[in-house]
């Protein structure tokens, strides 16, 4: 590893997180030499495949392949990088992290956490101090975030209103600035929609990844709700639910969710 000119990646599918924690980086750290910026796990794996790369920024919860499974991987081609996860987790899996003893940053992070963390790295380069971290540890980290509750109802508001919707109910979730739109139908089948005061990032890592897939960057469905899927030019394609209503666009980032195994 270089003293002087340390390189660094960082991996996070929501490209305004991602360029946020550059820039800060870039203030707190101007050695520190991002090489690399990765939208998802699987991103991860083949830069560090090509590169040699210092310190990874891993975002916990990506589509496809997430952080830790990256970091399972990484760890296990015998790569020594120093990890730190980003996490919007709550405190259950934060309580892992520390038991794990991992570097991690919480979202939206914190400057002064952000500091204590670029100090750590700084003092572990300068020792050579090699990451005390195996595959085997994040392996059951994996499992025990994979193990957390999982919601079943969603509280939303509409108005003066706050309704409770089960999670069988809802048709599809949207990012709505710091809000996420969610649209369900009620007992009499009439399509209905609401604000919740969670980002929709938050919620994926907490729904059912069975039921609830990612079409979009800014979108989840449910695919009990979906009535058939028609595919468009250059690999985009549309969602049409069972009960009527506006088509889903897929992107083409998602498009490999629907197709034949």
């Amino acid at each position: 590893m270089s003293r002087e000119s340390p390189t660094a990646l960082v991996a996070d599918d929501e490209p305004l997180l991602r360029s946020g924690l550059i820039r800060e980086l870039k203030q707190l750290w101007p050695e520190l030499q991002v090489v690399a910026e990765a939208r998802n796990g699987r991103e991860a794996i083949d830069f560090f495949a090509r590169q040699s790369i210092d310190i990874a920024f891993l975002d916990v919860q990506m589509p496809g392949t997430t952080g830790l499974q990256a970091a399972q991987a990484i760890r296990s081609s015998g790569n020594s990088a120093h990890l730190v996860f980003v996490t919007a987790f709550d405190q259950y899996a934060i309580d892992a992290f520390d038991h794990g003893a991992l570097d991690y940053l919480v979202k939206p992070v914190d400057r002064e956490r952000l500091h204590h963390c670029v100090d750590r790295l700084q003092s572990r380069l300068a020792e050579h101090q090699s990451p005390a971290l195996d595959p085997a540890v994040l392996l059951a980290l994996s499992e025990r975030l994979q193990a957390r509750p999982q919601l079943q109802w969603l509280h939303a508001h509409s108005g003066n209103a706050t309704h409770m919707i089960a999670i069988d109910d809802i048709q599809y979730l949207r990012s709505d600035t710091k809000y996420t739109r969610v649209v369900w139908r009620d007992a009499d089948g009439k399509q209905r929609e609401a604000l919740l005061r969670r980002r929709l990032k938050d919620l994926e890592a907490e729904l059912p990844d069975d039921r609830f897939v990612r079409i979009h960057r800014s979108a989840l469905v449910n695919l009990r709700a979906i009535d058939h899927v028609r595919r468009g030019d250059n690999e985009t394609a549309q969602v049409f639910l069972r009960n009527g209503g506006e088509p889903l666009p897929v992107s083409r980032s998602f498009v490999h969710v629907f197709r034949d195994p």
